[in-house]
């Protein structure tokens, strides 16, 4: 069973693709409300709307996946280094390495969790015995491993 929390932002500590609370705790995040500074409505609008195309030119958008899967390695891309390894389109059951950016893992459609987690496993070693980078996961997978 859970409860609700209000957090300030002094709970909390902020980089580069992590936010975790400084006590340590572990906890999930169902929504939140956020209070900006007032700005020019129709500016933020246009940044916000640059933002959006940049994303939907680059990312695979339009099937389901979970956002990236590696952070990327001091120096370097994570998705530069999959595709330079000619890993872009590697397919297990329903999981894909998307064709668009290879730092996705979409649902062409029936992808199980196993199908999921064995193109994960088959992408970090590729890219480590191939480059010598040991990605590192920026999902996370939640509960125990699935039968293949």
């Amino acid at each position: 069973q859970g409860h609700f929390t209000e957090r300030s932002v002094a709970d909390y500590s902020v980089g580069y693709r992590h936010v975790a609370l400084k006590s340590g705790e572990e906890e999930w995040y169902v929504g939140g409300w956020f209070r900006l500074l007032r700005g020019d409505g129709a500016s933020s609008r246009l940044k916000i709307k640059d933002l959006l195309s940049k994303r939907i030119a680059a990312q695979p958008l339009g099937l389901p996946n979970a956002g990236s899967v590696f952070r990327n390695p001091p120096g370097d891309f994570a998705a530069r280094l999959i595709e330079a390894c000619g890993l872009k389109g590697q397919r297990i059951g329903g999981a894909q390495v998307s064709e668009k950016h290879a730092n996705f893992i979409v649902n062409t459609g029936g992808a199980t969790a196993a199908d999921i987690e064995n193109l994960i496993d088959e992408v970090e070693f590729v890219v480590n015995s191939r480059s010598g980078v040991r990605l590192v996961r920026e999902v996370r997978i939640i509960g125990d491993r699935v039968a293949s």
